[in-house]
């Protein structure tokens, strides 16, 4: 077997061990060592594909999700296109993946990796916040790229904590989800005050 097939073969089963002891242990109580032993690597191949557990979390997460929205963002056009609809292109997927019970899985893990690791280096674009900062800073009149970077840490904070949830989200409740942030990201910029004359 020439040594690039093996090690797509190998990366691919330290990904596919990952996914295993991840999605049924969580991030802290899974060691680098135990995935090596999962996927019959040597105990060195994590570092030696990934760079890290982060990197590949990172990596795993990317590969199991990104092809359920990434097609969607990617022909979204922010130039004929309001707030509401950004937000419902990411809800869908959302919705999607939280109803299938791996996908809850992925869903859990997405949220407790993001909250414990905020400075995670993604490398696709639709997981960074410095894509999405610059959609909103398109959108909403006012709002510059610091603003919307905050902006989307809180609505991307409260969407995951809400899917990752015990149950699936009811229609209901993510139709509230959907308002609360649609008002949040739309919000006009606030104008500091003009300061007061002594």
């Amino acid at each position: 077997m020439p040594a690039s097939t093996r090690s797509a073969t190998t990366r691919t089963a330290l990904l596919t061990a990952a996914e295993s002891l991840l999605l049924t242990d969580g991030y802290e109580q899974v060691s680098v060592r135990a995935i090596c032993a999962a996927a019959g690597a040597n105990p060195a191949a994590v570092h030696y594909h990934f760079g890290s557990k982060d990197a590949l979390v990172v990596a795993l997460l990317e590969d199991r999700m990104a092809p359920r929205w990434a097609e969607l963002l990617d022909r979204f056009d922010p130039a004929s296109a309001q707030v509401d609809d950004l937000v419902d292109l990411i809800l869908e997927p959302f919705t999607t993946i939280g109803s299938e019970p791996v996908g809850h899985l992925h869903l859990r893990l997405l949220a407790r990796f993001v909250a414990a690791h905020p400075d995670a280096e993604w490398t696709r674009p639709w997981f960074r916040l410095d894509r999405w900062s610059q959609v909103l800073a398109q959108i909403v009149d006012g709002v510059d790229v610091g603003d919307a970077r905050r902006r989307w840490g809180l609505a991307f904070g409260l969407i995951l904590e809400q899917f990752a949830g015990d149950a699936p989200l009811s229609s209901a409740a993510t139709a509230a989800l959907r308002d609360f942030v649609v008002a949040g990201l739309s919000t006009p910029a606030r104008t500091s005050p003009a300061p007061e004359e002594s």
